[in-house]
């Protein structure tokens, strides 16, 4: 059965990326005690593996050192103070390689599963936690019992373990007794640190259970409601309202810089009332005519307004229209298979323009000729054909 919210729904969905990240910020992150423990404990092994001749052979020369003071130094009541720091300083030194790895680990093993993390939410006091009845249910709640079956499973992992060490050591453990002393130390310092390693080893069958527990439970905390889902969609990506809005003033935005820019082409290309395209062309800088605005009816009126009043000139051409209007898009190159058809249109404007400026007759108007590839385009739309000049 799901878990449920204080509002009495069921936490049946699973958390999303924010809330885990808010989770995180808060410090909740999932924290195995297991693996941290089991980390030390086997970087200790190896450590006084690694470590354990070199610190063995510097405290026996320190304390030989210590206990051999000259006569000098006996009398001087300075020298005790003296030897006692220099004492703590090589002390130091020989242990220094040990400390160094265990509090490299210490630092590593918290976060080899949740991360690295700084919080301090976790320290300020909550009133609830200040709950004896909360406390008792802490005590024998579903969690205690895990605990508590945790803390079972160890003994009897260990335990088992140390007594098969025992059972198979047995003979060498026996021959101590019998060993010189120099030598039976010296082995029975080898065989603590491998029972230690191996006592340390078995608590890996513990973490391997314990590391995905800690993962589930962590996710089933974060758990959340159906309307949790939709409260946080919604602000993170904006009521469905308030994105409409938002969209329109952008799309409001974007016709305004569009109708800006009619007064800068040479000619509209209309079809005549449902499509306008405003197309600019300048041989200097331009490979081909570019499409610097373009709309259907109520936009498509605006910019032949606009035109008008800027005394661009309007040429009909219905399936000429229509084709850029559905092949190209605003900062667009016109498609390669239509410059025939607008090259034609311009130097009719161009020869019209000369023609009222004085230089030459005025031209024939052309009958923009549309390529096959062109025609489903050239035919979607408007029910108007044929061509005339406006």
């Amino acid at each position: 059965m799901a878990e449920e919210s204080e509002n009495g729904q069921e936490k049946t969905e699973q958390p999303t990326p924010k809330r885990l990240q808010d989770a995180k910020k808060k410090g909740q992150i999932p924290r195995s005690r297991e693996l941290t423990t089991t980390l030390l404990m086997l970087f200790a092994a190896l450590g006084m593996l690694m470590f354990g001749g070199y610190m063995g052979e510097g405290i026996v020369g320190l304390l030989e050192w210590s206990f051999q003071p000259g006569r000098e130094e006996i009398f001087d009541p300075k020298e005790p103070i003296a030897r006692v720091h220099e004492a703590l300083g090589r002390g130091l030194l020989i242990v220094a390689p040990f400390a160094g790895l265990m509090m490299l680990v210490a630092l590593i093993g918290p976060v080899a599963l949740g991360g690295w993390t700084f919080s301090a939410q976790p320290m300020i006091p909550k009133p609830e936690k200040m709950n004896p009845v909360k406390g008792i249910k802490r005590i024998f709640g579903p969690k205690a019992l895990i605990e508590l079956a945790k803390g079972i499973a160890k003994i009897l992992v260990v335990g088992s373990v140390a007594a098969l060490f025992f059972y198979l050591f047995q003979q060498e453990l026996r021959s101590l007794a019998l060993a010189p002393l120099q030598s039976a130390m010296a082995h029975a310092i080898e065989l603590f640190f491998i029972a230690f390693f191996i006592l340390a080893a078995s608590l890996i069958v513990v973490v391997a259970v314990d590391v995905p527990y800690q993962l589930w439970d962590h996710q089933k905390k974060l758990r959340m409601t159906r309307q949790e889902v939709k409260d946080e969609f919604k602000q993170t990506e904006g009521k469905p309202e308030v994105k409409g809005k938002i969209r329109q003033l952008q799309r409001e935005a974007a016709q305004r810089r569009m109708m800006e820019k009619v007064p800068e082409a040479d000619v509209v290309v209309t079809n005549p009332t449902h499509y306008s395209v405003a197309l600019q062309y300048d041989q200097l800088k331009m490979r081909a005519p570019r499409v610097i605005a373009l709309g259907k009816d109520q936009v498509a009126l605006r910019i032949r307004e606009i035109a008008s009043e800027n005394g661009i000139p309007l040429f009909e051409a219905p399936p000429l229209a229509r084709a850029l209007y559905h092949t190209t898009d605003i900062d667009q190159e016109i498609p390669a298979g239509l410059y025939m058809a607008v090259a034609q249109v311009l130097a009719y404007i161009y020869q019209l323009r000369a023609a009222r400026g004085g230089q030459g007759e005025a031209p024939r108007r052309p009958a923009p000729d549309i390529p096959e590839e062109f025609r489903p385009y050239a035919d979607k739309g408007a029910p108007d054909s044929g061509a005339s000049e406006r």
